[in-house]
């Protein structure tokens, strides 16, 4: 969660580009020097045209100064564009303006402007109208920041940093339909943290947390980019993979290997953890069961781990059950 924070913060506080869109080249020169003085950025092309090839990089400006008057497109519609083509952060525009008239401005506005400037105009006035433009980007930034951290707390485990239940739950539903509509193979595993409550009871809660969050580490570094992981609930994890059972011997290999292979350290206390882990396969579209049917399987394998000498994982076949050792 600090990473996810301190990502935000360098995104809000870094410095501003700024599109300067000008036909005038004593008007882009003056604009241009101005403006780095004052610290932002500035992007400087001639016309429309080069103004939205900026606007299509993959982290255009969001602060824009677009002449009304420039060619191919002008101000006004290159404006209309933006708005109407841009996806996620919409940008602030200040149009410049050749002459105050009211039916300009309220066309202007309309066509998605949030303010505009007359030529000429003191720097003064400039200065103060991108500051405003800057605290509304800032603004808007640090808003979307919190949305998006409201998001990933209510999808993530405190403790883990995985995925939390439900959010898990909803990948395996949705990996389950998807699943199910190609008629590809679905693998689910329930991994358990090997005599954890004599973890808790010998060292104390907090050595406990600890084993937990590098269990965590442990099995999401051994899993592909695209397979998901979440807490499922005490020490209990819940995978789920796009894999056959070929596919997933060598994923719950790595799981098993990457937790046992060498100590989890907590305040210079090593301490020699392994998991079990009980694995079921959905194939449609013989297989019609629902997720929870899937679960209990897998949960069946993993007692069966358990019981057969833990730090090892049961595969639940509709074929036959295959029983890997570590």
């Amino acid at each position: 969660m600090g990473k996810f924070n301190a990502n935000i913060d360098a995104a809000i506080h870094s410095a501003m580009k700024l599109l300067i869109a000008d036909a005038d080249l004593t008007s882009r020169i003056a604009l241009e020097a101005i403006t780095r003085r004052w610290g932002y950025e500035p992007v400087v092309v001639e016309d429309g045209a080069a103004a939205w090839q900026v606007m299509r990089e993959e982290e255009p400006p969001q602060l824009l100064l677009l002449d009304w008057t420039m060619p191919a497109p002008g101000g006004l519609v290159l404006c209309q564009k933006i708005r109407q083509q841009c996806q996620g952060k919409q940008p602030f525009i200040i149009l410049l303006m050749a002459r105050k008239e009211s039916a300009d401005i309220v066309s202007g506005l309309e066509a998605g402007a949030n303010d505009h400037i007359v030529k000429p105009f003191e720097m003064a006035e400039l200065q103060a109208r991108l500051q405003v433009g800057r605290r509304t980007l800032d603004l808007q930034a640090q808003s979307n920041a919190a949305a998006q951290a409201l998001i990933y707390q209510a999808s993530h485990d405190d403790m883990t940093g995985l995925m939390n239940r439900r959010a898990v739950m909803d990948a395996l539903e949705r990996e389950r339909a998807d699943a199910q509509c190609e008629s590809q193979v679905l693998c689910i595993g329930m991994c358990d943290i090997d005599h954890f409550k004599r973890i808790n009871d010998g060292y104390g809660d907090l050595t406990g947390d600890a084993v937990l969050q590098g269990v965590a580490r442990r099995i999401e570094g051994a899993l592909r980019p695209y397979d998901h992981v979440g807490r499922y609930g005490g020490e209990a994890f819940l995978v789920v993979l796009n894999a056959n059972e070929l596919q997933a011997k060598v994923v719950f290999e790595r799981i098993c290997h990457a937790v046992a292979s060498m100590p989890i350290v907590v305040r210079q206390t090593e301490l020699n953890v392994t998991v079990s882990c009980g694995v079921s396969f959905f194939r449609p579209p013989q297989d019609d069961r629902e997720s929870a049917e899937l679960l209990v399987a897998a949960d069946g394998a993993l007692c069966e781990a358990k019981e057969g000498g833990r730090n090892r994982t049961i595969f639940r076949s509709t074929q036959k059950d295959v029983t890997h050792h570590e």
